[in-house]
């Protein structure tokens, strides 16, 4: 028997099929991630945009020429969405973003396997633990969001926040093979558990030898106590992946985003009198309705002055059911023209940032072979290469010189 696990999305839904591929393999199946021939096919949907979306409807088509017979489950943010677009399709299973013990419990249904359905208080599904790559592990803390961004559909899909017990979370990344993990949810600035806030959690976190990074996180989480707790853990990767959205308070307002530009900075200040070599990275959405000249001209100048290194860069995408999708929307050429500006902006603060840290040493943990050389990240997500297979290997590396999308290596010593 085999299965296929295929996922379109973040990296929450990448850890949820994880989690789906642990209980597989546990019963015996020989699961692979990849669209290749097989009896049962798992599909993990993304109703982020409207493009993924379309790639999640197209899915089941693309499994099924490799087997017309197979069992088809999906589930994810788009079949809960959308439902009716997959039972138009005969899939086996339809589930959603929530309640991912269920798909699991069907699976074991069908495969005349055993399993139990386990919830905390708080309604988080508490999931096998997933499997994992060699080097990252992303670690589900948290689900659920609470913040009704007027251009976000996800709230109306993944449901409420909810978050998981410290101990388990302390308990998973002990027990995690890989050096570095990264703390993953939907919103996990709102963590919050057993009395435990995210401050706390990492405070639970301190002794661990393990890297540890944050997934995406909002300005209100960003305060001395939570920045203490990072700083006085034993390996904490200094890179925040700090949501703006946009560098325009008037667009911001629109948003539904609870901080001005003002207090974006501020925050970033904040950052890097704890962390002076810290990476701060970003989302920003261009071409949101109403957005002038000037609006975007605002979130261009923000780039430079928050000393940002990395800019992930998105046109905005309607969603049907969020308040923005009934606001007018901006020219797709108006918004093609700002995300190519954007993304240029965009790289010379990566390029800024790479420079500013040539000649220090840093740890970096290899990863992949590419091209003869592996490539590693140091704490504050620098992508390094340095000659030869040092696959699952950690050094301390002098950055030597900076080559487009990374920087050249020299290894010091092995740790």
């Amino acid at each position: 028997m085999k299965a296929c696990v295929f996922t379109l999305g973040c990296k929450v839904n990448e850890v949820e099929s994880g989690s789906v591929m642990s209980a597989l393999k546990s019963w015996g199946v020989d699961v692979t991630d990849e669209l290749c021939p097989a009896d049962i096919y798992v599909l993990n949907t993304c109703a982020v945009t409207r493009e993924a979306e379309k790639k999640s409807r197209q899915l089941v088509a693309r499994a099924r020429k490799f087997n017309p017979a197979a069992k088809v489950y999906v589930f994810g943010c788009a079949s809960e969405k959308a439902p009716a677009v997959f039972e138009e399709k005969g899939v086996t299973y339809i589930g959603g973003a929530q309640k991912k013990n269920a798909l699991i419990a069907a699976l074991a249904r069908q495969l005349g396997a055993t399993y139990s359905c386990f919830n905390n208080e708080q309604g988080y599904d508490i999931l096998p633990p997933p499997v994992q790559p060699r080097t990252r592990a992303f670690i589900k803390i948290e689900d659920g969001c609470n913040n009704f961004c007027s251009y976000c559909v996800i709230p109306y899909l993944r449901g409420r926040e909810r978050s998981r017990a410290a101990e388990d979370i302390v308990r998973e990344v002990e027990e995690c093979c890989c050096p570095e993990v990264v703390l993953t949810g939907i919103n996990i600035s709102a963590y919050s558990c057993g009395g435990k806030t995210l401050a706390g959690l990492m405070r639970a976190l301190a002794g661990t030898k393990k890297r540890v990074r944050l997934g995406s996180l909002e300005c209100g989480v960003i305060d001395e106590d939570f920045l203490s707790a990072c700083a006085a853990m034993a390996d904490f990767a200094p890179q925040f992946h700090l949501s703006l959205q946009s560098g325009s308070d008037a667009v911001l307002k629109r948003m539904n985003r609870h901080y001005t530009r003002a207090q974006y900075l501020e925050k970033c200040a904040l950052i890097y009198r704890f962390f002076p070599g810290a990476a701060i990275t970003t989302d920003i959405i261009v071409g949101f309705p109403g957005e002038t000249n000037e609006d975007f001209e605002g979130s261009l100048s923000i780039i430079p002055q928050a000393r940002l290194a990395r800019v992930h860069a998105f046109a905005f995408s309607p969603r049907e059911g969020t308040v923005a999708y009934k606001m007018a929307d901006t020219p797709a050429a108006v918004k093609g023209e700002r995300l190519h500006r954007l993304i240029e902006a965009g790289n010379v603060a990566a390029h800024k940032f790479a420079q500013s840290n040539l000649g220090t040493v840093q740890k970096v943990i290899f990863e992949d072979m590419e091209d003869g050389f592996t490539a590693g990240y140091t704490g504050n997500y620098i992508k390094v290469l340095c000659e030869g297979d040092l696959r699952g290997k950690t050094a301390e590396v002098e950055l030597v010189s900076e080559q487009n999308s990374h920087v050249s290596g020299r290894i010091i010593k092995f740790i």
